[in-house]
């Protein structure tokens, strides 16, 4: 049985991972902060801004290292360093969540995997500088998964757009800009079937189609059926449509693990019909 370990496993998308993977492996999370994860065996407490992770990669001898890290902080840097370094001694698969900010420079076109990189954000340059480090690894020992908007249940952007419709509060909703979005509940379905099948390379994970960003809101609150009107500040990012969009083209997966964005949106309103195509 493999043994996984998820760096970042207290995150949104790390606690999912760790809840699709643990009835399949042997899976063990880090956590930062979240005391709640402190009686909880499987988890053990990493800071990246202040621990190294050798003694805790030493304990668990992990066969696959999922990096779900969140931050900007050259410590997250430091700390891929070391986790790379040990994948590549110790013959560990490395897979690491990236982001489609990777792209944010490019304004025309949706992206595809082997595209090269340029970003004019600090989020998306530190992201590109760790691809970098990743894809100097040797050949199928490493897996970079880029993930556009990431919605769905519980997620915080979800979260953050029910306080806002609560609250009376303006929403930034950004009418020039065209996107594709991801749901946790998808994406590590995805990552699963990844790891079954040591597959490795960049994949481009999120819905098979593209929709302006205020139209999926405007989809998404109509759903939620708030009795407010909900208020928004409309953010025009250029004169033009703007893509943040990264699709698949060299590294497809099976047809029963791609998703539309009204998927997406069933799984924000709790529907129990996915909506896959």
């Amino acid at each position: 049985m493999k043994r996984i370990l998820i760096v970042g496993g207290s995150g949104f998308i790390g606690r999912a991972l760790y809840k699709e993977l643990h009835p399949y492996f042997d899976v063990y999370a880090t956590y930062c902060t979240q005391e709640r994860y402190a009686k909880n065996k499987r988890y053990f407490e990493y800071d990246f801004r202040e621990d190294a992770p050798t003694e805790l990669l030493k304990y668990i001898k992990p066969d696959v290292i999922i990096s779900a890290l969140r931050g900007e902080d050259e410590g997250q840097f430091v700390a891929h360093d070391m986790l790379i370094a040990y994948a590549a001694k110790k013959q560990t698969r490395m897979i690491f969540l990236s982001a489609a900010n990777v792209f944010d420079s490019f304004r025309h076109y949706p992206s595809y995997e082997h595209d090269k990189t340029f970003s004019e954000s600090a989020y998306g340059k530190g992201k590109i500088k760790i691809e970098n480090k990743l894809m100097r690894m040797p050949h199928f020992s490493w897996t970079i998964a880029r993930l556009p908007m990431v919605f769905g249940a519980g997620a915080p952007r979800l979260l953050e757009l029910k306080t806002a419709l609560a609250n009376q509060t303006p929403y930034e909703i950004f009418p020039n800009s065209v996107i594709n979005v991801a749901a946790a509940y998808f994406v590590t379905q995805q990552l699963h079937y990844i790891i079954n099948r040591d597959l490795w390379g960049i994949f481009h994970l999120g819905s098979s189609d593209l929709i302006h960003h205020d139209e999926f809101i405007a989809q998404l609150v109509a759903g939620l059926k708030f009795s407010k009107k909900p208020c928004y500040t409309h953010v025009y990012a250029s004169n033009i449509d703007r893509y943040i969009a990264v699709l698949p083209k060299y590294n497809t997966l099976p047809k029963h693990l791609r998703y539309t964005y009204e998927a997406v949106l069933q799984n924000c309103l709790g529907i129990n019909t996915p909506g896959k195509g």
